[in-house]
């Protein structure tokens, strides 16, 4: 299991590694400074609303289908008959629950021009992960790693012609963005419907109705848990944009540093991706769980913790370097959120854990009661404080559901405490935050910030948590 985890795991790391660096602080950055942070605050308020309400095309089905998948293949074909019917009478529903709710919110005929484009990408994308909910659940973990890069990087290849490439005399909008995302989104689709097929033999099963509301009956839990989710992380930016007279532009502003804190989890959610078919087949034959978490705890938290602290010394250097405007308000908002990503590591291995043990009722209340902490915090901050209000409701939320699901996870899994684990991470943090006040005194940040990720990378491996003697023997087998 050693062997499995870590091997693609590398993989998947080195593709995302590859493309999606390229991505956020190449593309998304590259068409802020170039439509202005109003225009883009406009789209990323609009990218966040469209994105809260795709829990309406999911419904939890597609992490309910991994995990059935993979604690038993042959659920394969019965499972798409059923849940592809599903799915588009879902995209019915989920484009009614949004005519609805932007006509409550106020949104412009201009608004809803550019928000029914995003409706289709959020249909395509639910899509692809259900398509590779079934490739990951069957443990082809290569084939859903270069699946995982595909859209991205034929949105880097599109987006780059239009921003750089010349093909055309007028000035870049931001509406071809949409179109890009669009066109990468159907490309993908394509080819991992083309796989599941062969896989599974044909899609031209009977469909099964009462099959389908079985599933979605068993699958509510994972959708209210989504739901809940994507309101604590998403709901701020559409907040932002309509409690405030210049919302667009401080949702803009806010994206900046959101955009950087969301690249950084992608690394977590890269591990929660593959432990959550893990776990779900090691809890079914009954295997010690523990061990896949302590190979996960460290790793996680190591580069929790990296984050936070070299982001939070260097943090107006980094926002300067990205960004033409803004730099100084919107580096206090980056360290804040940066924080925050140690909290979302965390939730990543024990949510992932205490999901896979199909503890989604204990799982829903907390998530309820972080969405509660968030909008009340944001309601009370966001008035006087604008997008650092925000970063402050965030980074509170989200150290509450992850301090939450880490009590759950020991209490109902009956895991260790991981004491040693937890004596080596502070260690760690200790040596790392003296070494970085050291590093700023360097002249120049550069030099500074390299040698402080430095630090953290060999202090880890002294301290045993990352072990390269179990990485050079895996590469020897």
């Amino acid at each position: 299991m050693k062997k499995h985890f870590i091997t693609n795991l590398a993989l998947l790391i080195f593709l995302n590694l590859l493309i999606k660096p390229f991505w956020f602080f190449g593309i998304e950055v590259g068409v802020q400074n170039r439509v202005g942070e109003e225009i883009y605050g406009f789209y990323f308020s609009l990218f966040s609303f469209a994105f809260v309400l795709n829990i309406l095309l999911d419904v939890g089905i597609n992490i309910y289908n991994n995990r059935a998948i993979a604690r038993d293949h042959t659920l394969l074909k019965e499972n798409l008959a059923a849940i592809i019917p599903l799915k588009f009478a879902l995209s019915m529903v989920y484009a009614g629950a949004v005519l609805v709710s932007g006509k409550i919110l106020g949104y412009s005929s201009e608004q809803f021009s550019m928000l029914w484009i995003l409706v289709l990408n959020q249909f395509l994308s639910s899509f692809i992960l259900y398509f590779r909910s079934n490739i990951s659940g069957l443990q082809y973990f290569r084939t859903d790693s270069l699946l995982s890069v595909m859209d991205r990087s034929l949105m880097i290849l599109f987006t780059g012609l239009l921003l750089w490439g010349n093909v055309t005399r007028e000035p870049f909008r931001i509406e071809w963005f949409v179109y890009a995302q669009t066109a990468s989104y159907t490309l993908t689709l394509i080819a991992a419907a083309s796989i599941v097929r062969y896989r599974s033999g044909s899609f031209m099963q009977k469909c099964n109705f009462s099959a389908s509301m079985k599933i979605l009956r068993l699958s509510y839990p994972f959708a209210l848990l989504i739901l809940l989710m994507a309101l604590f992380n998403r709901v701020d930016s559409v907040m932002l944009e309509r409690l405030l007279e210049n919302g667009r532009e401080q949702a803009g502003i806010y994206a900046q540093s959101f955009r950087i804190f969301e690249a950084a989890t992608q690394f977590s959610f890269l591990f929660a991706m593959l432990l959550l078919p893990m776990f779900s087949r090691m809890i079914r034959l009954k295997q010690d769980i523990n061990v896949l978490v302590r190979i996960a705890l460290p790793l996680l938290l190591t580069a929790g913790l990296s984050g936070a602290i070299s982001c939070n010394y260097y943090k107006r250097e980094i926002i300067d370097l990205l960004y033409d405007s803004h730099a100084s308000y919107s580096s206090g908002i980056f360290g804040l959120l940066m924080i925050g990503f140690l909290f979302v590591s965390t939730t990543y291995l024990y949510g992932t854990l205490l999901t896979a043990n199909n503890n989604l009722r204990q799982l829903n209340i907390a998530a309820a009661a972080t969405v509660l902490i968030n909008v009340t915090l944001n309601l009370i901050l966001i008035p006087r404080n604008h997008a650092q209000g925000a970063a402050i409701a965030s980074l509170v939320s989200q150290g509450f559901f992850a301090f939450t699901q880490w009590l759950l996870a020991i209490r109902l899994i009956k895991i260790s405490w991981n004491a040693d684990i937890m004596v080596r991470l502070l260690g760690f943090l200790g040596f790392n935050l003296v070494t970085g006040y050291l590093t700023v005194l360097i002249p120049g940040w550069i030099p500074g910030f390299l040698l402080l990720l430095g630090s953290c990378s060999v202090s880890a491996i002294i301290l045993g948590l990352i072990r390269l003697s179990e990485f050079m023997a895996l590469l020897k087998e």
